[in-house]
């Protein structure tokens, strides 16, 4: 009996800790664009915007197909309508109709021919399209924007462990200092400026360790994930930055039909010629038929479900031709606004491919320079570490002031930053580049 509670305790365990795991994530940068690109919402919006451009492009192409329309009628005349007629100089009333009628068809109708549906199959198809290339863009401004977030937590992570070592290295200084002091070997104002540069390192800890959270739940919000929910990241900063240093992304040319932006803008102007299309169709004319079906019966009372009911069958076939003669030129008039917006739309889609253009140049001269960021930053941090030893050692023997260490202080702690931010642009910078040039 023991042993059969030990292992239900057990088992409920293992099905806790599983539940555990689940609410655990961990991801690569490689992984979390890949989660984000199937899970984060604006994602899923785009997918549903498809489906619903899909409808949309059936909705449109049933138009043209043949409907079916039911319809059953019922009348109940409580008073029936009466008329006068004279027969041989004498007036009499006489009623017309009976008191209940029923009526009961049904229509098959076909459109023969319509301009503005043959303009509208053509609009649903673009209007497919567009929905694709706005899920596109979707995709990768998420990429581009998950790539910035990821780099914020890894320099978050970075930072906290360089404050953390720069701490140490203080609080140690300043606990010798103190006890130099006690022995009358050094002033208190030294002692006290050590203070005042613990207290700021302790402050950008703590704020660093706070936007860390945030960066963070950023993430968590990118990929779809519950906010609740646990999340690691595995790259590290230097590794991921060695792998986006590509000398060869700048001599690549610039293919502008490739970008998004430029492939929408075509989708704009190909609406404004179908726009276009649609106002010409409306001059045309409209053709269509339809064949209708039918029974009634009529009665003074409510029988019309008996069986010895009569009814009386009908049938008839229409065809209907409509024929725009003359709008008072309000036709003319909305085809020439839709000539201007096409026209709006060329040189939108010029000014677009110019602006590209610019953006890949400026795109590719702040990844270039990321990249020579990066070389003097990782210098400067080198020569700053070695000043500021230096000015330990100094002050340590006595030779240098507490403002002279303070002040090489600042100055490895400032190269430490501008070098983990040089890291990061690096990541950024190239993110950018490569939407432009549409690289996965």
């Amino acid at each position: 009996m023991k042993n059969k509670i030990i292992l239900t305790l057990l088992f409920f365990a293992s099905i806790l800790q599983a539940q555990e795991q689940k609410e655990s994530y961990s991801f690569s940068l490689k992984q979390a664009i890949e989660h984000a690109i199937q899970n984060n919402y604006s994602v899923l919006n785009a997918n549903r915007d498809i489906e619903a451009a899909k409808q949309k492009k059936w909705e449109t192409t049933t138009i043209g197909l043949p409907q079916i329309n039911g319809n059953i009628g019922y009348v109940n005349n409580f008073r029936i309508q009466q008329n006068v007629i004279v027969v041989n100089g004498q007036s009499q009333t006489i009623a017309f109709g009976t008191y209940n009628t029923m009526n009961a068809s049904a229509t098959l109708s076909q459109l023969i021919f319509d301009g503005s549906y043959l303009v509208g199959l053509q609009s649903a198809k673009t209007y497919l399209k567009i929905s694709e290339n706005a899920k596109v863009k979707t995709a990768q401004e998420i990429k581009e924007i998950v790539i910035n977030s990821y780099g914020n937590v890894l320099l978050a992570d970075e930072s906290i462990l360089i404050l953390q070592k720069n701490k140490g290295i203080l609080e140690k200084t300043l606990s010798d200092t103190k006890e130099i002091y006690k022995n009358g070997l050094i002033e208190e104002e030294n002692v006290e400026q050590l203070q005042i540069t613990l207290s700021s390192i302790n402050s950008s800890l703590e704020n660093v360790k706070r936007q860390k959270t945030i960066a963070n739940d950023m993430m968590k919000l990118l990929l779809g994930i519950n906010l609740d929910k646990e999340l690691k990241l595995t790259d590290k900063l230097d590794n991921l930055t060695q792998s986006n240093v590509d000398l060869a992304i700048l001599k690549e040319e610039f293919n502008v039909t490739n970008n998004i932006d430029y492939q929408i803008g075509q989708n704009l102007q190909t609406s404004k010629e179908l726009l276009l299309k649609l106002e010409k169709s409306k001059a045309l004319p409209s053709l269509g038929a339809a064949v209708n079906f039918g029974s009634n019966a009529f009665g003074n009372s409510f029988t019309f479900f008996n069986q010895n009911q009569q009814w009386f069958n009908y049938s008839n076939l229409g065809i209907n031709l409509n024929v725009p003669i003359f709008s008072s030129f309000g036709r003319s008039s909305r085809t020439q606004q839709a000539k201007i917006a096409l026209e709006q739309s060329k040189t939108q889609l010029t000014e677009t491919e110019q602006k590209l253009k610019l953006q890949f140049e400026k795109a590719k001269s702040d990844y270039e320079f990321s990249l020579e960021q990066l070389t003097t930053s990782k210098n400067n941090l080198n020569l700053a570490e070695r000043i500021e030893n230096k000015n330990q050692i100094k002050f340590t023997e006595g030779l240098a002031s507490s403002f002279d260490l303070t002040k090489a202080q600042e100055q490895l702690y400032s190269a430490q930053q501008n070098y983990l931010q040089a890291m990061l642009d690096v990541i950024n910078k190239k993110a950018t580049l490569e939407k432009l040039i549409n690289k996965n």
